[in-house]
């Protein structure tokens, strides 16, 4: 075989290899980071607008931003509200305060934006992505919609100023927390029904997290630094956790000491977020009362935090990135453009052979398994 020959079938199957923009394809396995912008009210300094697409395996590199709607008369994005997903069906949701868009996560096409009354806010899809129960803009209820193309089915009256929500693992029951009520409201799936309360607890609920048996609530509330521990079965509080030894003052945004909350996936740390210190404290609540073990100083105030699917890193909303393990800052989340990212609505969703398998959710909720 001649040298020219040998020269030519390498080109030809490199050409080959390449997609129509001359880009190698994706790798068939990948762990990637989505993050919603912009997710920190409508600051587009953090990331300007759209999904951004960040491999966690590859140093959390950027990979490609993908455009979303939500923007108003003047055509400024909207803050976004909440991100969710389903591996299940293959769809990324993102809400805006007016708007929630479904984004198809092989072509990354839009499929449907939907507008609603009473706006949107911090929503969840069910664990086999059929449903998201979206609550209205810190209003009266939360609209059941249906995920295939965004038709209300059903509403759930609470009037607690609807904020967050968390669906149940096993899918049965749905947690709904409002921003003006100190009562976590528990709604049954099936029946769309609120079937128990959690609480009373000290002020209204702001961010929270459960365990995965569902024995277990853990929220932020207004006025505490650090956070309170609830009963899911019982209904009971049952305890109080405050950050001693560091200064209490003003925060950016919020209006409250603490907000941001998760546990990471083995179930023994709650991390809690210190907007007014740039903090994230670590406490192991593998004993009674729980113990901080470690603080961490960000680049920003938090207002948020979630983990990657194999519990290895953190997530503050200042886009820095933690290693759970050492609680050390390896790393910072960066756009395209070399600038600063941080959102407060942010997932995992890991792929194999090119297909979406496995999809984390924008809250820190433990696993039965624990870290792999």
């Amino acid at each position: 075989m001649s040298k020219l020959f040998s020269f030519l079938l390498i080109v030809l199957s490199t050409l080959c290899a390449t997609s129509a923009f001359g880009a190698a394809p994706p790798p068939a396995d990948q762990h990637l980071l989505y993050v919603a912008t912009p997710g920190i009210r409508d600051y587009l300094e953090w990331g300007g607008h759209g999904v951004i697409v960040f491999d966690i395996d590859h140093g959390h590199r950027f990979v490609r931003r993908i455009p979303t709607a939500g923007v108003d008369v003047n055509g400024k994005p909207l803050n976004v509200k909440g991100i969710c997903a389903s591996s299940a069906t293959g769809k990324l949701y993102v809400s805006t305060i007016r708007d929630l868009q479904c984004i198809d996560l092989l072509t990354e096409k839009s499929l449907w934006v939907k507008s609603y009354a009473g706006g949107c806010d911090r929503m969840e899809v069910s664990p086999d992505g059929k449903t998201i129960y979206l609550p209205s803009l810190e209003g009266a209820f939360w609209n059941v919609i249906d995920a295939s193309n965004g038709n209300p089915i059903a509403r759930i009256t609470t009037n607690s100023g609807s904020h967050n929500t968390i669906f149940a693992p096993d899918g049965r029951e749905v947690y709904l927390a409002g921003l003006h009520s100190p009562e976590l409201s528990i709604a049954d799936a099936a029946t769309n029904k609120v079937v128990r309360t959690v609480g009373r607890f000290r002020a209204p609920i702001r961010p929270f997290c459960i365990n995965s048996e569902e024995t277990r609530v853990y929220v932020n509330v207004n006025g505490l630094l650090g956070f309170q521990i609830g009963d899911l079965k019982t209904g009971q509080v049952l305890g109080t956790v405050h950050v001693d030894g560091v200064e209490e003052g003003p925060t950016k945004r919020h209006g409250c000491p603490s907000h941001g909350i998760g546990m990471r996936l083995d179930e023994k740390e709650i991390w809690v977020a210190d907007g007014h210190n740039s903090m994230m404290h670590v406490y192991d609540i593998t004993v009674d009362p729980p113990k901080r073990i470690a603080s961490i100083l960000l680049r920003d105030q938090p207002g948020w935090v979630t983990f990657s699917l194999d519990g290895k890193y953190a997530y503050p909303s200042s886009g820095d990135i933690v290693d759970t393990a050492t609680k050390k800052i390896i790393g910072e989340l960066t756009d395209e453009h070399g600038g600063q990212v941080g959102s407060e609505k942010l997932l995992e969703i890991d792929f194999a052979n090119h297909k979406p398998v496995r999809a984390g959710n924008q809250f820190g909720i433990g696993s039965r398994t624990g870290l792999p």
